[in-house]
């Protein structure tokens, strides 16, 4: 690793959260818009169509549908829009991803609609580690 590099996930590291401050943690709630591009749709979405997630719990509107080969194409790429990104990340810039089946002009429009604060005792049964202080006492 450069130096660069080293300095760069020194600075990243301070960023994040203090471990030892509580189980919060926040994800973005997202919203997963069909849009249309420059060619024709051929696959089972219409322009408009979308589903939002928040944490781990995907919902579509009443009636909808959505289908599952896009969809198996954005699941990798959400948990990281759900959280924060360096500001140069292109997690943080690229907000279209198009559609797998090369023949279909639709992009999905990815879009962080607000933020949501989650405790970690909520959404898993692994406690936390201890904090430094504790561990150095044992």
């Amino acid at each position: 690793m450069t130096e660069d590099r080293v300095q760069g996930a020194a600075a990243s590291a301070k960023e994040l959260p203090d471990a030892t401050a509580g189980d919060e943690f926040t994800l973005w709630d997202l919203r997963v818009e069909v849009v249309a591009g420059s060619r024709p749709m051929v696959c089972n979405h219409r322009e408009g169509d979308f589903f939002e997630l928040s944490g781990e719990n995907l919902s579509l509107p009443a009636g909808q549908s959505f289908p599952i080969y896009p969809l198996a194409a954005l699941l990798p790429l959400l948990p990281a829009k759900q959280r924060e990104s360096h500001p140069n990340d292109w997690m943080s810039t690229d907000h279209e991803i198009a559609c797998p089946d090369p023949c279909c002009g639709a992009r999905f429009r990815i879009r962080r609609v607000r933020r949501r604060t989650f405790r970690h005792s909520d959404v898993t049964a692994v406690p936390l580690a201890p904090p430094p202080a504790a561990r150095d006492e044992r």
